[in-house]
């Protein structure tokens, strides 16, 4: 076994067991075990756990965000104090100052490509779990051979194999293009989901000062350049891998909203909009502790009413004369 199975033997073990688990209880529901949609059910289950699991990771990202938007300014403080400065001893001291600001504040720049980097095992674990399943392998956990060659020979809508990709079946004698169709739609579906998550960030959740500096620029461009990667790369993927991936995608996009309503970059357009919200509802609380309202409206003026006279006879108005 090489460095990088070494590596992944604990986490296949935990992904076929997931699997299997959730394997056992559809197929307790009713479901056929041996159908696709079993496993396709079972491998969305193994989604929905992983990103359970990653959610108090998430939340330490967003924190993370947060103290680096606070430190932006002595950040920019430090750059401006080298900048034009290319010689070696300059390149040092702002390295040294940086990590110290770094380590002083407690934020690590990395954080938000924290959640991505610790899917990342599982999803070549998932990846090795089905090339094995393929050829009826069984793999090093509770997926033994005989759910192993169920697994390998599932089919989605009885014409397209889990694990069966865009250039397997491209390859394939005749190509299968049914699956081909299947998989090309699994892409788009998967790399659209990626683009708009992104997409929500940088155009919503972003502060002006964050949408000035260069860094914003770099990742406008990666924006709309790692979709292509996905695009391209998705197309060797097996459809069950796609399952996985386009589900943790619906995952962050659900994720990446509920927190840019309810908890916004300051300063952004999401934090602006979610105060018009707060002031509208009479629920804004200013920093001195009053209640901002989004429109000042005057109490309507009551109007005034004047009593009516009631008609009276000649006699009587003579008789409320005579006492006056």
């Amino acid at each position: 076994m090489d460095i990088i199975g070494t590596i992944l033997w604990p986490i296949k073990w935990v992904v076929e067991l997931i699997l299997v688990a959730f394997h056992w209880l559809f197929s307790q529901i009713g479901l056929d075990p041996a159908a696709g949609l079993t496993w396709v059910l079972s491998i969305v289950g193994l989604t929905v756990v992983v990103r359970a699991a990653l959610i108090p990771i998430f939340v330490r990202q967003i924190k993370n965000q947060r103290r680096m938007l606070e430190v932006a300014p002595q950040l920019k403080k430090i750059q401006d104090k080298y900048k034009g400065k290319k010689d070696q001893f300059s390149r040092e001291a702002m390295s040294r100052e940086t990590m110290e600001l770094y380590k002083k504040t407690g934020t690590n720049p990395l954080s938000s490509c924290l959640p991505l980097l610790l899917q990342m095992p599982i999803f070549f674990s998932l990846f090795q779990v089905l090339n094995g399943a393929q050829s009826g392998k069984a793999g090093v956990g509770p997926l033994n051979e005989t759910l192993a060659v169920q697994f390998g020979n599932a089919s989605l809508f009885g014409v397209a194999p889990l694990h069966q990709s865009f250039q397997g079946a491209m390859n394939a004698h005749p190509p299968q293009v049914v699956v081909m169709v299947i998989a090309a739609v699994m892409v788009v579906l998967m790399t659209g989901s990626q683009f708009l998550t992104q997409l929500q960030i940088v155009s919503k959740n972003m502060s002006p000062e964050t949408k000035a500096s260069p860094q914003f620029k770099q990742q406008r461009i990666l924006l709309y350049l790692l979709p292509f990667v996905f695009l391209f790369s998705g197309f060797a993927f097996p459809l069950g891998v796609m399952f996985y991936w386009l589900t943790s995608n619906i995952w962050t996009m659900g994720q990446q909203f509920l927190v840019i309503r309810n908890m916004p970059t300051p300063g952004s357009d999401a934090a602006k909009a979610r105060e018009a919200r707060l002031a509208k509802k009479g629920k804004l609380v200013a920093q001195d502790g009053s209640i901002v309202l989004s429109v000042q409206e005057s109490e309507p003026e009551k109007p005034i009413t004047t009593q009516r006279v009631q008609p009276v006879s000649k006699n009587r108005a003579k008789k409320q004369a005579g006492k006056k």
